[in-house]
């Protein structure tokens, strides 16, 4: 069934078997499928390159399937790159067999349309084996946010590493900045700077998604090894390095939950408006407990309040 995208029909049967045991030892599916551990071994280093199957960090390891609409998705867009990859280079003979003189081009692979971005930027990250750097800014494609987050804290349990940069107005919304939070907990390093210049993803420092048409069509394009990535990988260390840590998980007694709260959003850049909107709190409550917090902190604004306490591990 899989042969189209290079699956070969053993393959495929360990897929099937890895699907069927849920997260099975490399011994136990061995068994399950009668092939030798290094035959079954070698099966599933083939099922990974190609996105099929995750390996746990675990002792002994476990071999998990992605899912498989995705998962075949990614398969699917990868044939269709390949396509397109060699469409261009039949333009590249038919000029030269013109005697036509033209410079080699790098052929660029662009998603087009809201369902295909959404599924490629979440098809990229299945195939992250170590780290995921993101730029976060708005618009959101509606239909995107609560896969993205769900599929987020999936891989972060199975042990890849989320880096984000998040422009402020990306915490505006209550509900994004809930689901940060949430992030936050499960694991992501995250730092806030205002004026993100662009969307980004970029898996394993190697590949990515970068957004370039918002409104429609809605247009991206892949990113592989070039100066370009290198380029935005540049970009991304730089935003890092000048961003305000969101969040640190580390707790310190003495602090409840809404003045880490509280901390959190000074650190993100929200005023005490909105600070009181978003805690519920009454704007006078806001402006005296923050006062406090300044003062224990040594802090002489509201930003550097949240700053400290974030680096401190005192923000929530």
């Amino acid at each position: 069934m899989l042969g189209p995208f290079g699956v070969s029909e053993s393959e495929e049967r360990v897929y099937r078997a890895v699907l069927a045991a849920g997260d099975p030892t490399l011994a136990a599916l061995a068994e399950s499928v009668g092939q030798t551990p290094a035959l079954t071994g070698r099966r599933l280093r083939a099922l990974e390159a190609k996105g099929l199957v995750v390996r746990t960090r675990e002792r002994p390891a476990r071999f998990r399937a992605a899912p498989p609409d995705l998962a075949i998705e990614v398969l699917a867009l990868d044939e269709h790159q390949r396509i397109e990859t060699a469409r261009a280079a039949a333009a590249e003979f038919a000029a030269i067999r013109q005697g036509g003189a033209r410079s080699r081009e790098v052929p660029l692979m662009v998603v087009r349309g809201p369902e295909a971005n959404t599924r490629r930027y979440l098809q990229a990250q299945l195939a992250a084996r170590a780290e995921v750097l993101i730029l976060d800014k708005p618009p959101y494609l509606a239909d995107g946010v609560e896969p993205q987050h769900d599929l987020q804290l999936e891989l972060m349990a199975r042990g890849v590493t989320y880096r984000t940069v998040y422009d402020s107005r990306s915490l505006e919304d209550p509900g994004q900045f809930e689901r940060a939070e949430q992030l936050a907990r499960a694991g992501e390093q995250a730092r806030v700077v205002n004026g993100v210049p662009l969307k980004m993803l970029i898996t394993d420092r190697s590949s990515g998604l970068l957004p370039l048409v918002f409104s429609e069509p809605r247009e991206s394009v892949v990113l592989e090894p070039s100066p370009l990535l290198d380029g935005l990988l540049a970009l991304f260390e730089c935003l890092w390095e000048h961003g305000t840590p969101l969040w640190s998980l580390p707790r310190q007694e003495g602090l409840d939950t809404a003045s880490r709260r509280m901390l959190g959003y000074a650190a993100a850049g929200y005023t005490d408006d909105a600070i009181a909107r978003r805690t519920g709190l009454g704007k006078r409550t806001v402006e005296r407990r923050m006062r406090s917090l300044m003062d224990a902190l040594g802090a002489r604004t509201r930003f550097q309040a949240g700053l400290q306490a974030s680096r401190r591990g005192l923000a929530e």
